[in-house]
């Protein structure tokens, strides 16, 4: 392979590199060593025109006769690239994008589609249930229909996560909430709703650290930060802004406190 490093000419700067080559041997222009670990030249930079191009050095690091100019480097050819290439699928029923990517870490993607899925569709119902006009709580029909979107959301991130990878995403059943009633006689309707809603967060949140060691296990650091940075962080806040809302229901009761309370989350108070 033939490596070629050459000094094409910058703006504003003179179309000479900092070194040359004298009886075969690469020299520094400079007296002191520079960025490339060329020795200095003893004789200093002034023996040299700075007129005269630096020529293509040329360093002969392995066989191949053959070469191409690309941005003054030449690798020609890549014995690394020459591996990867064989592994490019000859049909498009294949991904051509995929690597490193292993089956476990595409099935626990598609999981957790599903579970996204499923906690949306949890919410939704919840949603139905306060806007219907006997319940009448529009703050938390409102709260409700924004967590629903927020988890489509993240299955929406999750199917995009799996398409850059390669994988093949793949849509599974998706639970029914079986919630069509959600009033509770000691804790009444906003509170049992609100106590559930941190539970289905909570348990989120387990299946995402779970798919977090997923790809830890088989070495997928780019997974690992996606779930990082995408989920873990939110799913923390959501825990601790649910569990202030169950301490504040507990605090106000089932009666006249929970109409205000639908207020602040209408944003009116």
């Amino acid at each position: 392979m033939l490596l070629r490093i050459a000094s094409p000419p910058l703006a504003g700067l003179a179309p000479t590199s900092c070194f040359h080559l004298r009886d075969s041997e690469l020299v520094c222009r400079s007296n002191k060593s520079c960025c490339w670990g060329v020795r200095p030249n003893r004789q200093g930079a002034s023996s040299l025109s700075s007129s005269r191009p630096a020529p293509l050095v040329k360093a002969q690091i392995g066989g191949g006769s053959e070469t191409k100019t690309m941005g003054g480097v030449l690798f020609e050819p890549f014995v690394e690239v020459q591996s990867e290439l064989v592994k490019v699928p000859c049909t498009s029923s294949e991904s051509f994008a995929r690597q490193h990517y292993d089956v476990a870490c595409e099935m626990a993607v598609n999981e957790q589609i599903n579970v996204e899925y499923s906690v949306s569709y949890f919410y939704h119902a919840l949603f139905a249930y306060f806007d219907r006009d006997n319940v009448a709580l529009p703050g938390f029909a409102k709260f409700f229909k924004e967590a629903s979107d927020d988890e489509r959301s993240h299955a929406e991130k999750l199917m995009k996560f799996q398409n850059i990878r390669g994988g093949r995403v793949k849509l599974e059943s998706i639970v029914s909430p079986g919630l069509t009633e959600c009033d509770h006689a000691e804790k009444g309707d906003a509170l049992y709703a609100m106590e559930m809603s941190l539970a289905m967060e909570k348990m989120v949140n387990a299946k995402l650290l779970h798919l977090h060691k997923v790809a830890e296990l088989h070495n997928d650091p780019h997974m690992q930060n996606f779930v990082e940075s995408e989920f873990l962080e939110e799913q923390a806040e959501d825990i601790k802004k649910i569990s202030e809302y169950v301490s504040q229901l507990r605090r106000v009761g089932k009666g006249h406190g929970v109409y205000h309370f639908d207020l602040v989350l209408q944003g009116h108070a």
